[in-house]
């Protein structure tokens, strides 16, 4: 035990630790848990780490949660870990994330409120529960009301389901779905709609019992307990209804936010109602007993609508109008009796004001005497020994008085409604069994609690024990049945409590004893209860701050009881002189309240019927007299009564438990406070369910189950062939404490906890497996990359270096290449160069030196010449710049020498005057005059080189002078040009000036015009522009427009294509829903016309118990008015049938007068229809009386036509022949030729034909003529088959001349028409005249037939003729095409096309051959009957040439025309007495199973056909019908006898179909012809229109496939979900997860179980028979689909209702067994049928259950797949999402809002489940049968000898 508990806590283990907020918190541990620790390192949800404290005495560690696997448990007692926080927490995750709010514990449905309305509980919910096993489905109110619908059938025991649970938890509406899942189920066994009646009930009950409190808005202030009674069939035959402590203090007083019982308020409300006037009501808050709570309207609720309902309920039940207004009216009387306002006169007595209205209202309305009742509600009489005397009343007792009296009418009001409800619910069937159904309040604790509250924990104690004692008995008998040595189990036993409430001098003893006492008080009982039980009770306190208070210790809780009112309510006093008022009122309702239930009477005026058993009284005083003593009973006695008899009941009966839990105090949804939860947990009873469960082995294993799941944790040495031994060593291995499980017989048992161990265990090695899996994976995965990486880079190196080798050497060859192109390249271009500059240099160095010589020579002449120039001017130069320096130079000296001398002089004065200075001054002078005389010298060189420099320049000066001189002469002469050519400059100048004014205006006007030009230029440029733009922005708006055109166009094509699309596709929607609609109202006209049938049967045994020697069958029927009615020889034939059966059981007396009723009805139908009908033919009489007189003249003219007729075809004849013998160029039809002779012969043939016709003609016009005049003396009897025949002669009649003249004959023709058979006394001119018109009609036959030989003949020629055409266009090509082919080729090629032609020919001579050989034949044939026909005609026309008065006198013999010897025609001939033979043999008593092996398929559809072409050709009208009718009737009754026989209905739906196209092959229709042979076109019916038997056949055809599909349905339905669902096609992928005690179906294969492959054993058996049985495969495709529909809908439907379904491996079981049916399609070839597409719901839930489920992005996925399933379905199943291994994950909450957000724009049903009663509707494709008629042949197994073939 310590190693398991050291290895369980460890780190990462999460526990439950107590909370103050959340009751129990959620922790994990964050170190391993030690032996000896005193407390545990723990981490909270939030993140937050804290140290919990073991408690140091117990050392009990924290509750372990369970693996998250077992999380979200439909049952409770699956979990491993049976303790109250797993379970609250099972219960808020299962609540809050999964919305689901149903959850087994144990033999317990817990149903939480979710306060919201839930799509789960409609018909087809119902359907969907209906017949499965309680642990195979979700947990549902349905699942406990089918297994108690269930248990009562088997176990042939009553059941009883308790519903349990606070005010607001839903008591109410889950025992009103239990009542509607039986009313739905059982249905009802009488035509009362019992069913109905029983929902209608609740209405009743909740307006009259029902009231808003605080915590509900419906709250039940009453329970009930309804026995559903059924019959020996299990179908509702009645119900009784039983109440319990009606909380009449609510009529008087509510509390703040709460309401009076509904029916005040629904009256208030419909005060305006015109019937409810006298009533003088008003608004609800004006009355003091309907607004004490503040709060008269509830939200959503229209109390209107609601008393609608009641009333509708109440006439439902019986309760009529007049009584329905007489309850108005005492409830609008107690209304005002409230509002009567009692004011003091003094202390101790009060007044009521007169005329008080409200009390007049109230007298009014119940017919009292104002003074009476003004006078009593003040005063109370008091009785002693002597005398009697009044007392007046102080107002407070007044009021009172007047509340009691208020609550005594209202509670005497309840209980008459109650009972009238079960007299209507009363049936005179007997009972055999019943299921009750107890909506009981809660455990009940308040602030303040009363007497109402004790009475309920009183009741609630009783129940909880009996729950107790049940639970034990079970665990009990679970263990006994498995062998297993059980101790007892100890569980609370509240036997003590009840003891202390219910036992000799308990509470309620002394609460009596006290009531009884004369001053009996509150005060004086509780004391009497502290002396009696504080001491000796442990369950008994008494409160620390009260003498009026009491405490009990109940089983859930303690509660504290105030003793004010409890006498005053237990005993329930009225004043007794008010109820002799109430007795003596004028208003008959309100004194049947006050007397004797014996002497009430019913509103509905029925009277108990002795039959069924008798009721329990549902009043506790029913039985007691009208004295004094009516109140001495008190009310706890009654109720503890009428509470021993209920529990009495419940003991007797097998009882099933649902707890109501109230998640919250605000009626919030979906909103779960856990300590309220926790609270009605205790109180309910399930904790202790959960606590008994875990006392003992609460996990429960089958062998192969535990096997399969912990398979894992063996070796392979460990298993065994025997499973129990293997699972045993195993446990031996794992488990050391042997304690800690059991084995038993078939299952294994552990203590709680050991499967959470157990799941470890599994978990670690899945993970060390995962782990290696992984490693390996990973390894493989990256070593797979690694390697593909590496070969991916040697491949791109590889590729890579020899690209760049290629292009190196690329490069290389390009690189010599570019080099040796360069190397020429450049000499040529450095040559050319060279050469180019060779000779420009050459040129230019010529005439460079030619102009360096000029300019040379030139230099040398102007320098010459300036020499001279230069020489004269530098001399000129040189003289005059020394003349002016030397006069500078002696002007300069001058100024110099005179400055120096003076200063010289100056100095001298001074030096004269100081020898001193003088002496100074000589110390300088010596150097000074050195100085200048240094001076001097260079002066005087410089001198001597400037005298030399001006020598030279005076030369050069002359020179210059000279040539100036020369050049001014010059220049003087060209001054005097100058001079003389001014004058000619000045007129120049004016010219210029003028010509520069000129230039300038020019230049102006230039300016001017490029001024204007360059602006025009602008202007044209800017307007170019914007032309240019225009011109862009238009074709940009041309192309934007022819885009958009484009665009639009494109649109509207596609808009167009999508609305065609659409409107095809809304046609077609409509289309399928009109057959549907149509062939829906074909199945319930259906099931009428089988109820119309038992019914009549019912009649018949009736009638034979009556009358058993005298049967009246109808034998006036007819097959013309109803296509269903059956004739009269199956009339007599059945009831002689059901003559023979004994009656077995009773019939009921209503429904017999009924049905006597209705057939007097029918009969009296019948007769008109009878009288309509002899009118009729009546009618027809005359009309053929009208028409006989014509029929001469139509003879005649008919023969005249015959005659046109006769010339014409002879006219086209010789035309014909003619024809033939100028085409003579022709190859086989040239004159000699075989086909020419044969076809001559023909004509000649029907040359002598026509002759012989002519004749014919004129012999009977001869007859004609002699018989008119002898037709005035015949009488007006006429047969009703005659007119027929004459209308049918008009109809073939093909001119509309002779139509008219034949009509305007039998308007002249009106009077009495003779009777040719009474012509003579022998009538031999009748015969003649029949034999005649038999002779006209078969020669009119054969003048058809040659007709159209005659046509195909021609036809066959145009033919050859066309063909001829062909082969010639074909040998020309051949010839062109060998023309271009090699010699050899040619010559091969036409040796191959010769042989292939001579091939060709010779087979279509042989088979031209074989036809002219039977050709010959037939014309032999024929010839031989001509030529005999033709002498007997001739015989004849002798005798037909008398005159008219010889044919009076002399007899005449009729014509004897011998029938034509003529081929099989395929039809059958029948007496009309054999049709009763034909019908038998050929459907009442075939077996499909032979036929479909032996014969051919269809057989007696072609029989039943020949047999009618047969009827058609004798023109026998009734014949045809009778047959039709029977054949119809007799396929209805096979199918009604065996319509549950596969093989039977598939049968006769192939051979309906089969007979419906051949009416429709040989209709005649052209629609229809199209696939005919030449020869079958002979066989169409000619004389019958047979469309609307087509219609009527088609219908047949509908109903049987109907039939077909629900026989397909019930063999499938059980093995859809086990095949489907349940067994694990692929072994191991899906392990099973830990059941409780409702154990699902196992998925494991035993023999018994169905799977995959018998689903498609069973599909492949439904192809095969109805291929056999030659089933059109358009109609076996329909077939098909329905089929796939039906499992894809069964397998959707079980997998959105089963939480354990809806898990990952399940997804992939269900995507391979519907890749396994789409395999069986694909085998079957049957992929097009559309039965894939059927199945896309299921696909798509599955590869929801697959797919990830996390992010935005896979919200998006599932949104874009899931295309096919509701947004309902999406999301129920991510909330029924559970992981089967700790792998996975659950779905987030947040995930699935995410997916609602994004599917909330869906437009579609809200339904939940897909709808598996649908079928889709059935079309029926003409399929023409190739078969010939006459070659069918009739085996003798079918006893169909009388036959013959015609």
């Amino acid at each position: 035990m310590n190693r398991e508990l050291e290895y369980m806590f460890l780190k990462c283990a999460r526990v439950w630790i107590p909370d103050a907020e959340e009751v129990w918190k959620s922790a994990e541990l964050t170190k391993d848990y030690k032996s000896g620790h005193v407390s545990l390192q723990l981490m909270l949800e939030d993140g937050k780490n804290i140290e919990h404290k073991l408690d140091p005495k117990t050392k009990n560690l924290p509750y372990l949660r369970n693996p998250d696997i077992l999380v979200g448990e439909n049952d409770l007692t699956a979990l491993s870990y049976l303790h109250e926080p797993a379970v609250l927490h099972n219960l808020k995750v299962r609540f809050i994330d999964s919305k689901l709010i149903y959850t087994y514990c144990g033999i317990v449905l817990v149903a939480i409120n979710p306060y919201e309305t839930l799509p789960i509980y409609g018909t087809d919910i119902i359907n969907a529960y209906s017949g499965q096993n309680m642990g195979d489905m979700d947990p549902h109110i349905f699942a406990v009301a089918e297994e108690a619908y269930k248990q009562m059938a088997r176990d042939e025991r009553n059941q009883s389901i308790i519903v349990s649970g606070e005010s607001g938890a839903g008591k109410t509406v889950s025992a009103k779905y239990a009542m509607r899942y039986f009313a739905t189920v059982s249905g009802s066994a009488s035509e009362a709609n019992v069913e109905e009646k029983v929902l209608a009930s609740n209405p009743i009950m909740e307006a009259i019992g029902n009231a808003k409190t605080t915590r509900n808005d419906n709250s039940s202030r009453f329970g009930k307990y309804i026995e559903i009674g059924f019959d020996n069939r299990y179908r509702i035959i009645g119900a009784n209804m039983r109440t319990y402590l009606l909380e009449k203090s609510r009529v008087v007083f509510q509390a703040d936010e709460e309401r009076n019982y509904h029916i005040f308020y629904q009256l208030c409300a419909s005060a305006h109602l015109p019937e409810f006037k006298a009533l003088k009501l008003s608004s609800a808050n004006d009355f003091l007993y309907t607004r004490q709570g503040r709060s008269p309207v509830i939200d959503g609720v229209d109390d209107t609508k609601e008393l609608c309902t009641t009333r509708n309920a109440f006439s439902l039940l019986g309760i009529n109008e007049s009584y329905q207004m007489g309850l108005f009216q005492v409830l609008a009387a107690i209304l005002h009796l409230g509002n009567v306002e009692i004011k003091d006169r003094d202390a101790d007595s009060s007044v009521i004001p007169s005329n008080n209205r409200h009390l007049m209202a109230f007298c009014e309305l119940v017919g009292v005497t104002y003074q009476d009742m003004s006078q009593w509600l003040c005063h109370r009489k008091l009785k002693t020994a002597t005398e009697t005397y009044i007392k007046p009343l102080p107002r407070l007792q007044a009021t009172n008085a007047r509340d009691a009296l208020s609550k005594h009418i209202y509670a005497k009001l309840f209980n008459w409604i109650v009972e009238h409800v079960n007299k209507a619910l009363v049936t005179n069937v007997k009972q055999h069994s019943f299921i009750g159904v107890l909506d009981i309040y809660g455990f009940e604790t308040f602030e303040i609690n009363s007497f109402e509250q004790f009475c309920i924990n009183y009741a609630n104690e009783k129940l909880q024990q009996q729950f107790n004692m049940h639970v034990f008995k079970l665990e009990q008998e679970e263990y006994m049945k498995e062998q297993i040595p059980w101790t007892l189990i100890d569980f609370y036993d509240n036997q003590p409590c009840i003891n202390l409430i219910e036992a000799k001098m308990g509470i309620l003893d002394l609460l009596d004893e006290e009531c009884k006492m004369p001053k009996g008080s509150d005060d004086s009982w509780a004391q009497k209860l502290y002396n009696t039980h504080l001491k000796t009770c442990s369950l008994f306190e008494k409160p620390r701050m009260s003498n009026r208070a009491f405490i009990i210790q109940h089983f859930a809780d303690k509660v504290e009881y105030q003793c004010d009112g409890f006498l005053e309510k237990n005993k329930d006093t009225v004043n007794e002189e008010q109820i002799n008022v109430m007795k003596a009122s004028k208003f008959d309702l309100l004194v049947e309240l006050f007397q004797d239930e014996e002497k009430a009477t019913s509103p509905t005026g029925q009277v108990q019927g002795t039959g069924g058993r008798t009721r329990l009284s549902i009043k506790p005083d029913k039985s007691r007299d009208k004295s004094s003593k009516e109140h001495k009973k008190t009310v706890g006695c009654q109720f503890r009564n009428s509470l021993q008899k209920l529990m009495d009941t419940l003991n007797a009966t097998t009882p099933h438990y649902v707890r109501c839990i109230k998640p919250n105090d605000f009626k919030l949804a979906f909103s779960f406070d856990p300590k309220r939860a926790v609270q009605q947990l205790r109180a309910c009873g399930v904790l202790e369910t959960i606590r008994i469960s875990a006392a003992g082995f609460p996990s429960r294993w089958t062998y192969q189950e535990f096997f399969s799941r912990y398979r894992v944790l063996m070796k392979q040495k460990d298993v065994l062939a025997d499973k129990k031994l293997t699972c045993k060593n195993v446990l031996e291995k794992l488990v050391q404490d042997q304690d800690k499980y059991q084995f038993g017989k078939t299952k294994i048992f552990f203590r709680a906890g050991q499967v959470a161990y157990l799941e470890k265990l599994r978990a670690d090695k899945l993970r060390a497996a995962c782990i290696r899996i992984q490693k390996t994976i990973r390894c493989w995965l990256a070593r797979k990359k690694y390697l593909r990486k590496r070969s991916a880079a040697i491949t791109i190196q590889r590729f890579t270096r020899g690209y760049q080798a290629r292009c190196l050497a690329k490069f290389l060859r390009r690189t010599q290449a570019a080099t040796i192109i360069q190397k020429y390249q450049r000499m040529y271009v450095e040559r050319k160069r060279y050469k180019q500059k060779q000779a420009a240099a050459l040129a230019m160095q010529t005439i460079l030196r030619a102009y360096m010589a000029r300019q040379k020579y030139q230099a040398l002449l102007r320098e010459h010449k300036a020499v001279i120039i230069q020489k004269h001017i530098r001399g000129w130069l040189a003289r005059c710049w020394y003349k002016r320096c030397l006069e500078a130079i002696v002007y300069l000296q001058c100024c110099i020498r005179r400055m120096r001398a003076k200063r010289e002089l100056k100095k001298l004065k001074i030096e004269a005057r100081s020898v001193e200075h003088f002496k100074k001054l000589n110390k300088g002078m010596e150097n000074k005059i050195m100085q200048l005389q240094r001076k001097i010298d260079e002066q005087s060189k410089e001198n001597r080189l400037v005298n030399e420099r001006l020598v030279g320049l005076e030369s050069s000066y002359t020179v210059e002078s000279e040539r100036m001189r020369g050049e001014l002469n010059r220049l003087r002469g060209v001054e005097e040009d100058a001079k003389n050519k001014a004058n000619q400059v000045s007129s120049l100048l004016e010219e210029l000036e003028r010509l520069k004014k000129e230039l300038s205006a020019t230049q102006q006007e230039k300016k001017t015009i490029e001024d204007w030009a360059q602006s025009y230029r602008d202007e044209m440029e800017k307007m170019v522009a914007e032309l240019k733009d225009q011109n862009g922005l238009l074709k940009k708006e041309k192309d934007d427009l022819n885009r958009l055109i484009q665009e639009q166009s494109q649109q509207m094509t596609e808009k167009m294509t999508r609305a065609i699309a659409e409107e095809t596709q809304q046609l077609e929607t409509d289309l399928n829903e009109e057959r549907s609609r149509y062939q829906n109202l074909l199945s319930e006209h259906l099931r009428l016309e089988e109820k119309y049938d038992d019914l009549k049967e019912e009649m018949a045994l009736s009638s034979n118990v009556s009358k058993p020697g005298h049967r009246r069958t109808d034998s006036t029927h007819s097959s013309n008015e109803s296509e269903y009615t059956y004739n009269s020889e199956y009339a007599e034939l059945e009831d002689g049938t059901r003559g023979r059966e004994d009656v077995t059981r009773g019939i009921d007396t209503s429904l017999t007068l009924k049905l006597q009723k209705r057939v007097t009805e029918l009969e009296q139908d019948k007769q008109l229809l009878r009288n309509e009908l002899e009118n009729r033919e009546e009618q027809l009489q005359r009309a053929s009386a009208m028409a006989r007189g014509a029929e001469l003249e139509y003879e005649s003219l008919k023969r005249q036509e015959l005659e046109s007729e006769n010339k014409k075809l002879k006219h086209d004849l010789e035309e014909m022949r003619k024809s033939l013998l100028g085409n003579a160029a022709t190859g086989a039809g040239a004159p000699g030729s075989p086909a020419y002779k044969v076809l001559l012969e023909q004509l000649n043939a029907s040359c002598e034909e026509l002759e012989v016709r002519k004749e014919e003609v004129l012999i009977l016009r001869s007859q004609l003529v002699s018989q008119k005049e002898a037709m005035h003396h015949k009488d007006e009897k006429e047969t009703m088959t005659e007119p027929s025949v004459y209308k049918d002669d008009v109809s073939k009649l093909k001119d509309d001349e002779v139509k008219q003249a034949y009509v305007g004959l039998k308007d002249t023709n009106r009077s009495a028409a003779p009777d040719l058979r009474k012509l003579n006394e022998d009538g031999e001119l009748w015969l003649v005249n029949q034999g005649l018109k038999e002779t006209i009609r078969l020669l009119e036959h054969q003048l058809q037939t040659q007709r159209r030989t005659y046509d195909n003949e021609v036809e066959s020629l145009r033919s050859e003729l066309q063909n001829v055409k062909e082969e010639n266009n074909r040998q020309q090509q051949l010839l062109a095409q060998n023309l271009q082919l090699p010699p050899e080729a040619r010559i091969e090629a036409s040796l191959q096309h010769e042989i292939t032609r001579l091939t060709n020919e010779n087979l279509d001579l042989m088979e031209q051959l074989e036809k002219q050989d039977r050709t010959i034949r037939k014309l032999k044939k024929q010839l031989k009957v001509y030529s005999k026909r033709i002498g007997e005609m001739g015989a004849g026309q002798t005798e037909g040439q008398t005159s008219p008065g010889q044919m009076v006198d002399e007899p005449i013999h009729p014509v004897n025309i011998p029938r034509r010897e003529k081929d099989f025609q395929g039809m059958l001939e029948y007496k009309k007495e054999d049709e009763m033979k034909l019908v038998k043999n050929l459907i009442l008593e075939l077996k499909p199973r032979g036929v479909a092996v032996n014969l051919i398929p269809g057989l007696p559809a072609y029989i039943l056909f020949m047999c009618l072409r047969h009827a058609d050709y004798v023109n026998d009208d009734q014949k045809v019908r009778t047959l039709l009718t029977s054949t119809i009737n007799s396929i209805k009754k096979i199918l009604k006898k065996r319509g549950d026989d596969f093989e039977t209905v598939s049968f006769w739906l192939a051979n309906t179909c089969r007979f419906l196209h051949c009416l429709k092959q040989y209709s005649g229709d052209e629609q229809f012809m199209k696939h005919n042979t030449s020869r079958q076109n002979e066989h169409c019916l000619s004389n019958f229109d047979l469309a609307e038997y087509r219609q009527v056949i088609s219908d047949l055809a509908i109903q049987i496939y109907q039939q077909l599909i629900k026989c397909m349905e019930n063999i499938l339905q059980p093995m859809i979900v086990s095949g489907m669902l349940e067994h694990e096609t692929i072994q191991g992928v899906s392990g099973v997860k830990p059941t409780g005690l409702r154990k699902r179906t196992s998925s494991i294969a035993d023999e018994g179980t169905y799977t995959l492959d018998s689903i498609l054993r069973q599909l492949s058996a439904f192809h095969s028979t109805m291929c056999q049985h030659g089933t059109d495969p358009e109609l076996i495709k329909q077939v098909v689909k329905q089929q796939f529909y039906i499992i894809g809908a069964v397998t959707l439907n079980n997998l959105l209702l089963r939480k354990d379904m809806c898990s990952w491996s399940k997804g992939m079981q269900i995507r391979y067994n519907v890749s396994q049916l789409e395999e069986w399609l694909r085998d079957k070839g049957l992929m097009t049928c559309g039965a894939k597409e059927t199945l896309e719901p299921l696909i798509q839930a599955a590869q929801l259950l697959q797919v990830k489920k996390k992010t935005d992005e896979d919200a998006e996925a599932i949104c874009s797949m899931c295309h096919a399933l509701t947004t309902a379905q999406i999301v129920k199943v991510l909330n029924l999402y559970t992981p089967v291994n700790e792998f996975e994950e659950r779905v987030s909450v947040a995930f699935i809002r995410t997916i609602q957000t994004r599917l909330r724009d869906r437009c579609e049903s809200p339904q939940l489940l897909m709808d598996t009663k649908m079928i889709y509707p059935v079309t029926f494709p003409f399929n023409p049968s190739c078969l010939a008629l006459e070659t069918i042949q009739i085996p003798s197994s079918l006893n169909l000898a009388f036959l013959t073939r015609v």
